[in-house]
C-alpha cells in the first residue's frame, strides 16, 4: 500500500508540473531538430541578417545627420547649424547603447519600431521649430530642433542597434575585444556611412527629388517603415498628409503654391529656388518695393531694382558690390585701355561685377562653382558676359591655370560668399600665391570680405593678403559705429581691399562720366569710402601675427561661429524672420 502511495504522489507531482510521457517525447524531438536545424550554414544566415540590420539602421542614420543639417542650414546658416551637431549626435547615441535595457522596460514596443513613427514626424516639428528661430537664436536654435528630430532618432537607433548586437556570437574573440566590439564597430560603421552620404550629397544634392532636403528626409522616414515595421505607423497619416500639402519647404509645385500665398500678406513672392552644392538658393521679389534678391541659405548673393532695369548695367541694391568695379580706377603706370584689359572674377553672385566689365569692354572669364548661381543670375538679373561662366571649383581651376600660364590678367575680382560660411580654402596664402601669378606685374585684385573685424579670423585672413600683396588698402562699407559696437562688442561688415604687385602707393583716378555707365547707384558708391588702417585693424598680440596656410585653415574654423552669429544678426535685421524661416 505504501509504495502505491508513492507512486501516486510521485504522478501526481509529475502532472502538477505539467511532465508526462508524451511532452517529454515531444521535447525530445524539439531538440532533436534543433539540433538538426543549428548547422554552421544557419548560424552564419542568422548572424549575418542580423549584422545586415544592424548596418542598415546605423547607414539611415548616418543620412539623416546630413539631411538635417541641410535641413536647418537656410533658417541658421551652415556653421550654426554644425556647432552642436556632433556632440548632440553622439549624446543621443550614448544614452540610447547605454539604455537600452532601460528604454526596453519603459516603452510599449520595441525600440526599432518607434523609428518610422519619429522619423515621419521630423519635418513637421522642424517646420514648426522654424517659427521659433528669431527666439532661440542662432546658438540655441539649431540645438533644440535637433534635440527634438535628430536626438530621438539617435537614441532608438542606438538602442535598436544594442538589441540587435545581443544576439551576436563573438565568442571567437578575446574576452576584451568581445565587449568593446561592439560599441566601436557600430561607432565605426556609422561615420563612415555619415561621410560617405556626405560624399553622395555634395555631388549630386539637387538633382532629384530624394536628393533634397525634405525629399530625403521623406525617403528615409519610408526606408525605416521597411526595415523596421510597426502596427503604429496608421498614427503617421497625419504627419503624411503635413508632407504632402501643407509643408512649404517640399520641392513640389503644391509647396512652392503654398509657399508663395503666405508670403505674399508680407508682400514676398518666390519666382524660383533650387538645392544646390552651395547650399538653398532662391529668387525672390519684394511686391512693394520691387527688390529682387538671390538667397543662398541664411545669406544673400546680392540683389537689384527691378525698376531700374533696361539700362546699361541693372542698379544693385547693396553698394559693396559697385565699389568693387573700382578696382578699373586704381592708377597705372601705364594705363591700359578697356578693350585691351582682361579680368578674372572668382565667384558670380547676381554678376554685379562682372556685367559691369563686360559693359566696359572688358574681357571677362568668371568662375563659379554652383551652377544654380549662374543658372539664376542669367534668368532673373540679366547676367552679362563675354562667354560662359567656368563651373569649377576656384582652388583648382586657378592651380590649373597658374601652372600653365602667368601674368594674364589686368584685373583680379575675388568676392565669394563670406559671413562666417565662406570656404577658407579660399583665403589661404597659397590660394592668393595663384591669383598673384595670374595677375600681371602693374594688374590690380579686389577682395570683398564680410567679417567681424574685432575677431581673430578676418585680421588672420587680412594679414595673410598683406603678406603675399606688398600695395594694399583697406576699405569698409559703412563707417565704424562706436556706440553699437560698444552695446554688442561686434563690428561686422563688409570690407574690400585693393591691392597691386608692386610697391608703391595705391591710387585711385577720379571717375569720368563714362564710369558710371549711366547708373544714379555708381555715381554714388563707385569711389571708394571709409578707409581702414591697417594700425587700426590689429593689435600687437602674437596671435595676430598668423598667416593662414592651407594646411592651418582649422585656427580659422575654428573661430566662425562667432563670426557666423554676427552675419546671422546683420541678415535679421536686413529682411524679417519669416523670410528666413518660409524657405
Amino acid at each position: 500500500m505504501a509504495r502505491q502511495k508513492q507512486a501516486h504522489q510521485k504522478n501526481a507531482a509529475d502532472k502538477s508540473m505539467g511532465f508526462t510521457p508524451e511532452r517529454f517525447e515531444k521535447e525530445l524531438k524539439d531538440l532533436a531538430s534543433k539540433a538538426k536545424n543549428d548547422t554552421w550554414s544557419n548560424r552564419a544566415t542568422g548572424q549575418a541578417t542580423l549584422y545586415v540590420k544592424t548596418v542598415v539602421l546605423l547607414s539611415l542614420l548616418g543620412v539623416y545627420s546630413n539631411a538635417s543639417q541641410l535641413a536647418l542650414s537656410p533658417v541658421y546658416g551652415s556653421i550654426p547649424a554644425a556647432t552642436w551637431h556632433s556632440k548632440a549626435l553622439m549624446t543621443g547615441c550614448f544614452v540610447g547603447w547605454a539604455g537600452n535595457l532601460a528604454l526596453r522596460q519603459l516603452l510599449p514596443v520595441k525600440a526599432a519600431q518607434l523609428l518610422p513613427l519619429v522619423a515621419i514626424y521630423v519635418p513637421v516639428m522642424q517646420c514648426f521649430l522654424y517659427g521659433l528661430s528669431q527666439t532661440l537664436g542662432p546658438s540655441y536654435g539649431p540645438l533644440v530642433t535637433e534635440g527634438v528630430t535628430l536626438v530621438p532618432l539617435a537614441i532608438l537607433t542606438a538602442a535598436s542597434v544594442a538589441d540587435n548586437l545581443e544576439s551576436a556570437d563573438l565568442s571567437s574573440l578575446p574576452k576584451f575585444l568581445g565587449d568593446a566590439a561592439p560599441g566601436v564597430g557600430s561607432w565605426g560603421a556609422f561615420k563612415l556611412a555619415e561621410h560617405i552620404a556626405e560624399m553622395v550629397l555634395r555631388k549630386h544634392v539637387g538633382t532629384a527629388f530624394w536628393y533634397t532636403r525634405m525629399g530625403m528626409e521623406i525617403v528615409l522616414a519610408g526606408s525605416y517603415a521597411v526595415f523596421a515595421p510597426s502596427k503604429y505607423l496608421v498614427l503617421a497619416i497625419p504627419a503624411l498628409i503635413h508632407a504632402a500639402m501643407l509643408n512649404p519647404h517640399v520641392s513640389t509645385p503644391t509647396a512652392a503654391a503654398l509657399l508663395n500665398s503666405t508670403m505674399l500678406a508680407d508682400g514676398w513672392m518666390i519666382l524660383d529656388r533650387r538645392e544646390s552644392v552651395t547650399g538653398y538658393i532662391s529668387v525672390v521679389e519684394n511686391s512693394q518695393s520691387r527688390m529682387r534678391l538671390l538667397r543662398a541659405d541664411h545669406s544673400l548673393l546680392g540683389g537689384d531694382w527691378i525698376e531700374w532695369r533696361g539700362n546699361q548695367v541693372t542698379e544693385p541694391i547693396y553698394a559693396v558690390f559697385i565699389t568693387l568695379e573700382a578696382v578699373r580706377l586704381v592708377e597705372r603706370e601705364v594705363p591700359v585701355a578697356d578693350a585691351d584689359a582682361r579680368a578674372l572674377v572668382i565667384g558670380l553672385g547676381i554678376g554685379t561685377t562682372p556685367s559691369a566689365l563686360v559693359s566696359h569692354g572688358i574681357e571677362t572669364t568668371v568662375v563659379e562653382i554652383d551652377p544654380a548661381v549662374y543658372d539664376f543670375a542669367h534668368r532673373y538679373f540679366e547676367l552679362r558676359e563675354n562667354h560662359p561662366a567656368v563651373i569649377e571649383d576656384a582652388v583648382k581651376y586657378t592651380s590649373r591655370a597658374a601652372n600653365e600660364t602667368e601674368e594674364v590678367y589686368d584685373y583680379i575680382v575675388h568676392d565669394v560668399f563670406t559671413g562666417g560660411a565662406e570656404p577658407v580654402n579660399l583665403f589661404t596664402l597659397e590660394f592668393f600665391q595663384d591669383l598673384y601669378t595670374l595677375l600681371k606685374p602693374d594688374g590690380v585684385i579686389a577682395i570683398n570680405y564680410a567679417g567681424d573685424l574685432l575677431l581673430p579670423a578676418p585680421k588672420a585672413i587680412v594679414r595673410t593678403i598683406l603678406h603675399k600683396f606688398p600695395s594694399c588698402r583697406l576699405f569698409r562699407e559703412n563707417p565704424v559705429n562706436d556706440i553699437a559696437v560698444a552695446q554688442t562688442g561686434s563690428d561686422f561688415t563688409n570690407m574690400i581691399i585693393f591691392c597691386r604687385k608692386t610697391k608703391g602707393a595705391l591710387t585711385f583716378r577720379r571717375p569720368v562720366k563714362e564710369d558710371y555707365l549711366n547708373s544714379p547707384s555708381r555715381e554714388s558708391f563707385l569711389s571708394p569710402r571709409n578707409e581702414i588702417l591697417p594700425r587700426d585693424l590689429f593689435s600687437t598680440g602674437k596671435d595676430e601675427e598668423a598667416i593662414l596656410r592651407r594646411n592651418e585653415t582649422d585656427k580659422v574654423e575654428e573661430g566662425q561661429q562667432a563670426n557666423a552669429a554676427g552675419h546671422w544678426a546683420v541678415m535679421r535685421k536686413g529682411l524679417p524672420a519669416s523670410f528666413w524661416e518660409r524657405w
